[in-house]
């Protein structure tokens, strides 16, 4: 008990170093996240970390057993804060992320979306294998400018070959489409939402500072080490 105790406390302390505490002014306050609001100061409103830290734990937890049943996520944080985070989660569990803005159609529309995916993966192919070379230079130009066009769109979900299992989103008021699209096709979407943001449409919130790049870093890298564990201990398992 004491050991769990102590736990709860360095993961409220780490919270705190990182700034997840800042909220922003009541006015932008959504309803649904007055339950996680501790106070205010200088008209910022302060999260409630002891509550950010156990809605934290149940994250974690369902992350964890996604990781122990290998299930693919996909990752989303378009603001410029999140971008950096959400591509190293994606590449580090080799999984599909959108760093950029959300196209519209990635879930609900995914037969399409695999089409783009699939002539990026051409071009590059083609381009890396010079075939690309017996074209003109003006025609050559035009295939460069498509691949960096596509790139810039599709180059995180070249992993994207089936519909994630679970979503996890950097402010879910930003990426409201996102989040709309998944709860369409009923994919779960485990979310850090700033005090502006809707909790009840996610499956699992963390309330937080959802604008800071070291808190945004925080999360994810507590996100991306519970689903490494779960997947770790399905390995072990698949060798007893």
């Amino acid at each position: 008990m004491a050991e769990k105790t102590t736990q709860i406390v360095n993961k409220i302390e780490k919270l705190f170093e990182a700034g997840a505490h800042f909220g922003f002014v009541k006015a932008r306050r959504h309803p649904s996240a007055k339950p996680f609001i501790f106070g205010s100061k200088n008209n910022i409103e302060i999260f409630d970390l002891e509550k950010t830290s156990k809605e934290l734990e149940k994250a974690l937890t369902f992350i964890e057993s996604k990781g122990k049943e290998k299930a693919m996520a996909l990752w989303v944080g378009g603001k410029s804060e999140a971008r950096e985070a959400i591509k190293k989660a994606g590449i580090e569990l080799d999984m599909p992320y959108v760093a950029g803005r959300w196209i519209g159609g990635t879930l609900s529309n995914f037969t399409e979306i695999k089409k783009r995916i699939a002539k990026l993966e051409e071009l590059t192919e083609q381009r890396e294998k010079g075939e690309l070379y017996k074209y003109t230079k003006k025609e050559r130009l035009l295939f460069d400018r498509e691949i960096d066009k596509l790139t810039t769109y599709f180059g995180g979900l070249s992993t994207l070959k089936s519909l994630p299992k679970f979503m996890v989103v950097i402010d879910p008021k930003k990426e409201y489409i996102a989040v709309a699209e998944a709860h369409k096709i009923n994919i779960p979407v485990v979310a850090l939402a700033g005090s502006d943001s809707n909790l009840y449409n996610l499956n699992f919130a963390i309330p937080g500072n959802d604008s800071s790049r070291q808190s945004i870093t925080f999360i994810i890298q507590e996100l991306v080490t519970a689903y490494k564990k779960g997947r770790a201990e399905a390995i072990k398992e698949e060798k007893v």
